[in-house]
């Protein structure tokens, strides 16, 4: 081993003799305080100040690299807040338009969240996180704070289907809200419509249509939605008129279903008259 270092030694020599030599030559500058070595230190210095100066302009890319990546870690934290505080905020405005609702309705409501949608066109319906163990019934109306948007057809014990207004199955005695003039609502699989209304009656484009009294399914008074066009069908007469939901039924979030269940008494009298 020792013999291999001398060989590295005697090899490298001059190199060696080089690193000692300018080893001993700065440790002299280092401790030698006369003037010219004073003067030949701040020289340096300087120059060394001058050089570090002009090349101060080139980019540290290394510092740069750090500096881009904690920008965007910065830029996604702060993308994150914001669609939490935009989420936020728009789960305010829809608890309040429900708040509003739960303090005025004289119907005990049941809250519920929206797990499931299915939008089919012609049979669209809702699941939602309550069932029979939350005193849900089949038949119950299911509203926001904005209207209708269907009722119960079928409950487990921890969750509903319910059958939205643009169903084709589903049918709702209505009126209109203004001039009282009363039909039916009902989905063609294309376009919510309020039927059977005869063409002398008096309807116009932005009437509100409510349910109304000789619903024995929902309560009365509930929005249902507003009149977009009335049109006149040839050879017939009734009126075609197209209905525009109250509730964005795409966007529901929060329910509320309706302690509400139709009066078997008045069913079973009805079908005696029939």
């Amino acid at each position: 081993m020792i013999q291999r270092l001398y060989q590295y030694f005697f090899l490298f020599k001059e190199y060696v003799l080089l690193v000692v030599l300018v080893s001993i030559s700065l440790a002299l500058l280092v401790i030698n305080d006369n003037t010219q070595i004073r003067q030949i230190r701040s020289l340096t210095v300087g120059s060394l100040g001058v050089i570090q100066k002009t090349f101060s302009f080139l980019p540290n890319l290394t510092a740069l690299q750090r500096e881009n990546e904690l920008l965007r870690k910065v830029n996604v934290n702060l993308a994150d807040e914001v669609n939490q505080l935009r989420e936020s905020r728009l789960e305010n405005i829809r608890l309040r338009s429900m708040i509003a609702l739960q303090e005025t309705s004289a119907i005990e409501l049941i809250s519920a969240k929206v797990v499931a949608k299915n939008f089919n066109l012609l049979r669209n319906t809702l699941t939602i996180d309550v069932g029979t163990d939350d005193s849900i019934h089949i038949g119950n109306p299911i509203v926001t704070g904005e209207g209708l948007i269907g009722r119960v057809v079928a409950a487990s014990d921890g969750y509903a289907i319910g059958q939205m207004i643009v169903n084709v199955d589903f049918r709702a005695s209505a009126k209109i809200q203004r001039s009282r003039v009363d039909g039916i609502i009902a989905w063609d699989g294309k376009t919510l419509l309020f039927k059977n209304v005869a063409k002398t009656l008096d309807v116009k484009v932005g009437d509100a249509i409510i349910t109304s009294e000789y619903s024995n399914a929902f309560p009365p008074g509930i929005k249902i939605g507003i009149v977009t066009a009335v049109n006149e069908i040839p050879n017939s007469l009734f009126k075609k008129i197209e209905v525009s939901p109250t509730v964005n039924l795409t966007q529901t979030e929060e329910v509320f279903v309706m302690d509400f269940i139709p009066s078997l008494e008045r069913i079973a009298l009805e079908l005696q008259k029939k």
